[in-house]
């Protein structure tokens, strides 16, 4: 079955009754219980990339969500009228399930979502709408990047865990994590890079990677990152794990709470570029910085 005859089938299993454009210009109009223009270019982009066994699902879901979607003050599908209004949000990979969505991986369990924002609120966007525009989908995170450094500024507060200085970095949405391309501009960023901890969406925890005390650091911030996940846990919680930042990149350091004889202690596994860092500060006569 192709692409318009399935389009069809699902619109009258879904109540309505379809008529695709006569100049063909990429829209079809779905009359019944309401009427609602679907535009199709994004689809049909996006049912190029994927197999015919997963068209039906790919043409149910367009269908309902662009049914759900009437109501919106604006078309996700034209690019002109949402870009002011793209942010990104970030999430574990095992929270989006199955879910189809404009995004891009941090790090192996972190995914940065690309959203329109209404509002104080905001949905992920669909890959059918992002077909839409003239820009590709990393293109269109970049903007909605941008759109967040210029929308808001992260407020800054200095803290001591157990000895090992941090800093907070909290912003008023849950876009905190896309100002970690800018962290020099809130803060002297070492060669080196900096640990972070990602509790929720809003908040990010970091600390300089400058001596081998950033050894300490992981396990306070392990630990510090761990209490603030679960007390947010049900209202927003992101992580309970340190991650390194440097050169443009977030790297999980694999950290787990083991307990054993009755005590309980951190077992690290850094990524191999982070254990050589770490052998490197090993060395490294204290108080002497990479950049020295």
């Amino acid at each position: 079955m192709d692409l318009d005859s399935l389009l069809a089938l699902v619109a009258d299993n879904l109540g309505y009754t379809c008529s695709f454009a006569p100049d063909n210009d990429g829209t079809l109009t779905l009359s019944g219980p309401r009427t609602v223009v679907v535009r199709l270019a994004g689809l049909r982009a996006e049912a190029r990339r994927r197999s015919r066994e997963d068209w039906p699902m790919l043409v149910s879901e367009h269908l309902s969500h662009t049914l759900d979607a009437a109501d919106e003050p604006l078309d996700a599908c034209d690019l002109s009228q949402v870009h002011s209004l793209l942010r990104t949000r970030i999430q574990l990979d095992e929270d989006l399930g199955s879910a189809h969505v404009v995004g891009r991986h941090l790090t192996a369990d972190l995914v940065e979502v690309l959203i329109i924002k209404y509002g104080e609120t905001g949905r992920p966007v669909r890959p059918e709408e992002a077909g839409c525009w003239p820009i590709t989908a990393a293109q269109a995170l970049d903007l909605a990047l941008e759109n967040v450094r210029q929308d808001e500024r992260l407020s800054v507060t200095e803290g001591d865990l157990g000895g090992v200085a941090i800093r907070r970095l909290s912003g008023p949405t849950a876009s905190a994590a896309a100002h970690l391309r800018h962290l020099g501009d809130y803060l002297p960023v070492p060669s080196d890079g900096v640990l972070v901890a990602l509790p929720d969406p809003a908040t990010l925890i970091v600390h300089p990677v400058e001596s081998i005390g950033v050894v300490r650091a992981i396990e306070r911030l392990r630990l510090f990152a761990q209490r603030e996940f679960d007390l947010g846990v049900g209202a927003g919680a992101l992580s309970s794990q340190v991650y390194w930042w440097h050169d443009g990149r977030l790297r999980l350091i694999r950290s787990d709470l083991v307990n054993q004889d009755g005590q309980t202690r951190l077992v690290v596994a850094p990524p191999p570029e982070f254990a050589r860092v770490l052998a490197a500060l090993a060395t490294r006569p204290d108080g002497e910085s990479a950049d020295d």
